[in-house]
């Protein structure tokens, strides 16, 4: 298979790329910034046309690019977090269209979302058929994925990747919390009755790989465990995982006036997600407890 890229160089992407050649499938990156365009890349410009016949020999496209959101969230950066994501998905969600008119190709756009698409919903088990929430980041998530729906009324196969806390050991927010965890200054954000849903970046590399290769799988998909946990569960677990006490705790009250709106809906906000399509279609997940997950990649 012949697949374009978005976001090669994050967390996801860099897995992802050395997944896909090691199957065997051809990979070619599309680059927003003109000054990383390397051999081979396809540039593109979020809001700006893109040729469909750039595109129309690739066979997928997988698009994980867009600004980065764990920043403070000032007028400012929210634009950008939104236009990044909005603007980009839609170039390339019309181009996909075009060329598949065209030429029948690409046939699929595997698109990365996030669960910040269900607000904070307490206790309630969310699936893929759930409301959407409400907040700046629900209302990213439902642009963004708005925004591929030239490419799925033109007959591309679209696929949305609802995608959960990424816990690495390499980069990513587990990264950042080892240095105080292993000190023994590790323990719960605010009151801990938050549900944290999470997935390692091994299991989220693996179900884009399958969305790409299984072609029934379309529409949203919650890339996240089975076993969801509070935030005090989490914080225990990684504690016993690096075998240090993790009894102290972040008040939300100064998590406020440190981060503003991004620490309530990315710290204190509660998402108790399901990944009942991808479990439906038969994708069975490496990692689905969390404790087994943190031995795993703490080892």
């Amino acid at each position: 298979m012949k697949v374009l890229i978005s976001g090669a160089s994050g967390l996801i992407g860099r897995a992802l790329a050395k997944e896909l050649r090691s199957r065997g499938h051809e990979l070619q990156r599309v680059v927003r910034d003109s000054a990383h365009v390397g051999a081979g890349d396809i540039d593109f410009q979020p809001g700006a046309p893109l040729e469909a016949a750039r595109i129309a020999g690739f066979d997928a496209i997988v698009h994980l690019a867009g600004r980065p959101v764990a920043t403070l969230w000032t007028a400012k950066a929210k634009e950008e977090i939104l236009r990044s994501r909005v603007e980009g998905t839609a170039t390339l969600a019309r181009a996909a269209a075009e060329a598949f008119r065209q030429s029948g190709r690409p046939r699929a756009l595997i698109c990365s979302s996030a669960i910040g698409y269900y607000g904070s919903r307490g206790d309630e088990e969310l699936v893929e058929e759930s409301e959407a929430g409400i907040g700046f980041l629900a209302e990213v998530c439902q642009q963004w994925e708005a925004a591929t729906q030239p490419a799925a009324m033109a007959g591309v196969r679209v696929a949305q990747m609802r995608t959960a806390l990424v816990l690495s050991s390499e980069g990513g927010a587990l990264a950042r919390m080892l240095p105080a965890f292993r000190l023994g200054l590790g323990g719960r954000v605010g009151s801990g009755r938050q549900w944290w849903s999470w997935v390692t970046l091994a299991d989220a590399v693996r179900a884009y790989v399958f969305a790409l290769e299984e072609e029934r799988v379309h529409g949203p998909l919650n890339l996240s465990a089975p076993g969801a946990v509070t935030n005090a569960e989490f914080t225990r677990a990684l504690g016993r995982a690096l075998h240090r006490p993790a009894l102290l705790a972040v008040p939300a009250m100064l998590l406020r006036a440190a981060a503003g709106q991004m620490a309530e809906e990315m710290l204190l906000s509660s998402q108790r997600v399901r990944p009942k399509h991808l479990l439906e279609a038969g994708f069975e997940f490496d990692d689905p407890e969390l404790a087994a997950a943190l031995k795993k990649l703490l080892a």
